[in-house]
């Protein structure tokens, strides 16, 4: 995936509006695709001050909650999704460090996509953990993508 796939969805899914029902459906959309697909992972979405909706299911593992923690601390932090600003920073052979992020608290991989409401900017972040980078990202994109019916 380039930077320029990733900037042109970022773009284009964005939402009029976004409150808890909203997230409780993209959330259950979520669930719905990783049953259906039988993967274990986690759906956490979140503003920067509460969750909003959160669910593991079967087979996930406890750091995959770390996972979608730190990448959505990214994401909020940033306000792009946590697979631009990695691929970003690989481009320019920086790191995480490099920008005094801690590790710890924050992950520039792939999985965790900005909640960006028009007239407003990003108030949320949805996450997904459990498989590789780009399949945590690809699955959220998907789902936003039905959800606004509109295709990157």
């Amino acid at each position: 995936m380039d930077l320029e796939i990733l900037q042109r969805q970022e773009a284009i899914l964005v939402f009029d509006r976004f409150d808890e029902e909203t997230a409780w459906e993209i959330g259950s959309a979520l669930v719905a695709v990783a049953r259906a697909q039988n993967v274990p992972v986690v759906v956490d979405i979140r503003t920067s001050d509460r969750t909003l909706f959160h669910a593991a299911l079967l087979g996930a593992k406890p750091a995959n909650d770390s996972w979608a923690r730190r990448k959505s601390n990214l994401t909020l932090r940033e306000h792009q999704s946590s697979m631009q600003f990695g691929l970003a920073l690989k481009a320019k052979g920086k790191t995480l460090a490099d920008h005094g992020i801690d590790f710890a608290d924050y992950a520039d991989h792939g999985g965790s996509f900005p909640v960006r409401v028009k007239g407003v900017g990003v108030i949320a972040a949805i996450t997904v953990s459990g498989l590789a980078s780009h399949e945590d990202h690809g699955m959220i994109v998907g789902v936003l993508e039905d959800f606004l019916g509109v295709s990157v």
